[in-house]
């Protein structure tokens, strides 16, 4: 259903949603404080992470995409998109060998995408539990989620391994 939506959109809306969604962001403490960005590389019609990922380079803060590696999701440090390329199911993946892990990347604010949320914050994702795994082994992580308003759903179904972001970030509110 979420996907159909975002498919129904026109780009310039969905455009400038992300552009509200990532204003809000980096007004957000979290994201001022933070010395490291984990966050995701953005396709088929997610909330563009652009915006996010620009602007911490200009701040000079570290910005570390996640990869896909059997299993497991790890994350290294891009400085460019030259940096990025075409990996798991299509999604861009850092290509750079510069593992972002140890010290201060334990607390860098990891953005979350999702495909559907509740205003619990509970999260529903692709299906494969990358996210859910990577925040278990590393719970130190600020979590800021990324959603339009139509993502947001009376009700999503949740396991006991599912983690909720701390906040949800959509153009309209912060949860």
């Amino acid at each position: 259903m979420v996907k159909e939506r975002r498919r129904e959109l026109p780009d310039d809306v969905l455009k400038e949603n992300s552009r509200r969604i990532c204003e809000t962001v980096i007004g957000l403490e979290e994201f001022r404080n933070a010395d490291e960005i984990f966050v995701y590389m953005d396709c088929k019609g997610e909330v563009s992470t652009k915006l996010l990922i620009e602007t911490a380079w200009k701040l000079g803060k570290k910005v570390a995409a996640p990869k896909v590696e059997g299993e497991d999701m790890n994350y290294f440090y891009i400085s460019s998109y030259a940096d990025v390329a075409d990996g798991y199911f299509h999604v861009p993946e850092p290509v750079t060998e510069r593992e972002a892990c140890g010290g201060t990347a334990e607390n860098a604010l990891l953005i979350v995408p999702g495909v559907g949320f509740d205003e619990k914050r509970n999260r529903c994702g692709y299906g494969k539990g990358f996210y859910d795994r990577y925040l278990a082994v590393h719970p130190l992580h600020p979590t800021v989620a990324l959603a339009f308003e139509f993502q947001i759903v009376d009700e999503v179904p949740v396991r006991p391994e599912d983690i909720r972001p701390q906040k949800l970030v959509t153009e309209a509110r912060i949860l």
